[in-house]
């Protein structure tokens, strides 16, 4: 199982991470599209990081918006697991 990162950890962490925040015990940011099919497009360049990560991330899709909140539920809040994702994740939406 992964190991809880301490909020000193977390904060270093996100330094790295622009655009993400914390909000309680996850990770969170929205990333905006032209438009619903732009949406679609950027959770179906999801799935396959997710699914080697073996670490899934909860989303709520809007319109032209994904929000993306991850934590890993089995250690109660954040792991290196979601900074990782974090981390290809923004670079999944920068290009």
């Amino acid at each position: 199982m992964a190991e809880r990162l301490s909020q000193a950890e977390i904060e270093g962490q996100l330094a790295s991470l622009p655009g993400w925040k914390l909000v309680g015990d996850r990770l969170e940011q929205t990333f905006t599209f032209k438009d619903f099919l732009g949406s679609i497009a950027f959770v179906n360049r999801l799935v396959d990081p997710a699914e080697q990560a073996g670490h899934h991330p909860d989303l709520t899709i809007s319109w032209n918006r994904v929000t993306v909140c991850l934590t890993t539920h089995d250690a109660g809040g954040i792991t290196q697991k979601d900074i990782d994702l974090a981390k290809v994740i923004s670079d999944l939406a920068a290009g």
